[in-house]
């Protein structure tokens, strides 16, 4: 249960950055074209590029380059599992070594390492994303992105409150997991052994962590009743969101790499 220290996803680290006075649409959408960019581009010369890119917004975000690194470390067993799914069974390429029916190729393991590039990238820029801004202006910026979704009848306030507060739940969960867990410790619980016995060991904290998670939903929903809260009816936001010429300056570059990242992408596929 310690690896859950290394997920930051909901919590804020407040800094006096460029990336942090950016305005939150600008870097939703930002991660949005850098997402769609990474998995439909294959150039080398374009994933180079994009993690230059990223590197440039971790410094300039003034956050420390391990804590925005280490959120990869609790999905290593994914990475791991798609390199040895794409080793195993990919037929194409140089034979490396055979175990019994299964070959493993050079092109398999290439592939393998891709994908888990990809998803090392796609675990660092929503990090990032989550480090540099609140969730409240989080939710702000997702209702304001969605807002043309309510001519058609979808519930945009309410989708972007529970979201907000799902994210704000996540850090105050991992809380309450690892104190559960001291406490089990404290009675002679052991939680180590193998998978079977590891899973078999989590019950004693998973109940109780669920049912703590109840009471903080209903807490939390008469709270909000008991201050008349009505949804999206006729709200306004304390803050508005503006854009700025940093904003603008933000999404030209964004817009900027991924075109060039999908015109270096063609003239490999012609080359």
């Amino acid at each position: 249960m310690g690896i859950l220290k290394d997920v930051t996803i909901g919590q804020y680290v407040a800094r006096d950055s460029l990336i942090h006075r950016l305005d939150p649409r600008t870097k939703l959408i930002s991660l949005s074209v850098l997402v769609v960019a990474v998995f439909v581009a294959d150039a080398l010369s374009f994933h180079l590029i994009l993690v230059v890119y990223i590197g440039i917004a971790v410094l300039l975000s003034k956050l420390p380059v391990l804590l925005v690194l280490k959120n990869i470390r609790p999905f290593l067993w994914l990475m791991v599992l798609t390199l040895g799914l794409h080793g195993l069974f990919t037929t194409e390429g140089t034979l490396i070594f055979s175990i019994a029916w299964l070959n493993v190729t050079s092109e398999g393991l290439t592939r393998g390492l891709f994908f888990s590039y990809r998803l090392a990238v796609l675990i660092s820029s929503t990090a990032l994303l989550m480090l540099t801004t609140s969730p409240m202006d989080l939710i702000d910026a997702l209702e304001h992105l969605l807002r043309p979704l309510r001519k058609v009848g979808v519930p945009v306030h309410e989708l972007a409150m529970m979201t907000g507060i799902a994210l704000r739940f996540i850090p105050a969960l991992v809380d309450e997991a690892d104190r559960l867990r001291k406490a089990q410790l404290a009675r002679g619980a052991d939680f180590g052994g193998g998978i079977v016995r590891k899973t078999r060991n989590l019950l004693p904290l998973v109940v109780p962590l669920f049912l703590s998670s109840f009471r903080r939903a209903d807490r939390l929903a008469v709270a909000m009743e008991a201050r008349c809260y009505r949804g999206g009816e006729e709200r306004t936001n304390f803050r508005e969101l503006g854009f700025r010429r940093a904003d603008g300056l933000a999404l030209a570059v964004v817009f900027l790499v991924t075109l060039v990242g999908l015109l270096l992408n063609t003239l490999e596929l012609t080359v």
